[in-house]
């Protein structure tokens, strides 16, 4: 409640600052039009108070020491250019410091990343306590994992989900396919499930981006924008990512990383679902999803089968065990 009444304040001195000014200048005539302009310079300072709330204080002290070092070079500049056309006078020093003050504080802002360490030492808690926002695309909504990784708390910060995200659930919702309705129906759940996790903070993020074409390059903008982490299952989207420099986290990627190492003569046990495609194969998968291929499995089918692994494959597609029985292995002993 106090700083709206601060603000108020403010709004009101700026307005009868800009009436006072009338007389003072001998523009008595233009009163009500002055009066107008200092309650609109009140009414953008209040703005850029409540913008900068939000900002960390990390980025606006090197935005304002860029803009400051901007402003001195623009005025050095804008002198030397008065030294050699004297009509240029305070015009130039002012065209030069407002220019050379954007320039810094947008390269200032713009190689923050580099000033990090910087900023830990100067700023240790802020720092600190800043997390980066994980926003999550379409395919890892409708995965669901997610959940997963939030509620055992290996996915920190807060989790954004962009109105444009929710808008592409919703076409898929509405999609004459039933399959395609389903994967909508437990995207919307994952969601609810996610809001439910106490220790994380799930944001609905309403900023759209109408010159960018398609979701992915939506998704991109936002996370250029904010300094987030774009949350994907899509391989497409994750090598687009790395081409633009956007951070990106791939589950995909995490869940094979965290895959256990299998060698080959390492035993096993494994359930054999069904049949392979070479005579007398079996075909069974681990808790991960991996697919091992047992050789003459086949009648084993719908049992537990102890075998030993032969080789591993790694592909694009995944991780694929070739194995054999270990009762096998005994009779060639």
């Amino acid at each position: 409640m106090g700083i709206i009444v601060v603000r108020l304040v403010v709004l009101a001195t700026a307005a009868a600052a800009g009436l006072g000014l009338g007389p003072s200048l001998g523009l008595s005539y233009w009163n009500l039009w002055l009066g107008a302009a200092g309650l609109l310079v009140g009414v953008l300072a209040v703005l850029f108070e409540w913008q900068a709330r939000r900002i960390p204080v990390d980025r606006l002290f090197w935005g304002a020491t860029g803009g400051l070092i901007g402003v001195g070079f623009g005025l050095g500049l804008g002198s030397a250019l008065g030294a050699v056309v004297p009509g240029a006078g305070a015009l130039g020093r002012g065209l030069f410091a407002l220019l050379l003050a954007y320039l810094g504080a947008a390269v200032a802002l713009a190689k923050r990343d580099e000033l990090e360490a910087m900023s830990a030492k100067l700023f240790p808690t802020s720092v600190a306590g800043r997390q980066a926002d994980k926003i999550l695309d379409t395919s890892v909504i409708i995965d669901g994992r997610i959940v997963s990784m939030c509620e055992i708390g290996f996915l920190d910060g807060p989790i954004v989900v962009p109105q444009f995200v929710l808008h592409e659930l919703q076409q898929i919702a509405d999609s004459s396919d039933p399959l395609r309705r389903n994967r909508a129906k437990r995207g919307f759940d994952v969601l609810q499930r996610l809001q439910r996790i106490g220790r994380i903070v799930v944001r609905i993020e309403p900023r759209d981006f109408p010159e960018a074409r398609g979701v992915d390059r939506k998704l991109l903008e936002l996370a250029r924008l904010t300094g987030g982490k774009v949350v994907t299952n899509d391989y497409a989207l994750n090598k687009l990512a790395e081409l633009t420099g956007v951070a990106v986290l791939n589950v995909n990627e995490l869940a094979s990383a965290l895959r256990p190492a299998v060698l080959p003569g390492e035993p096993m046990q494994v359930h054999v679902a069904k049949e392979g495609k070479e005579i007398g194969q079996g075909v069974g998968y681990l808790e991960d999803g991996t697919m091992v291929v047992v050789d003459h499995g086949k009648r084993f089918i719908g049992q537990i089968a102890d075998v030993a692994v032969t080789t591993v494959l790694q592909t694009s597609a995944g991780r694929m065990i070739f194995a054999r029985l270990r009762e096998e292995d005994g009779g060639q002993r």
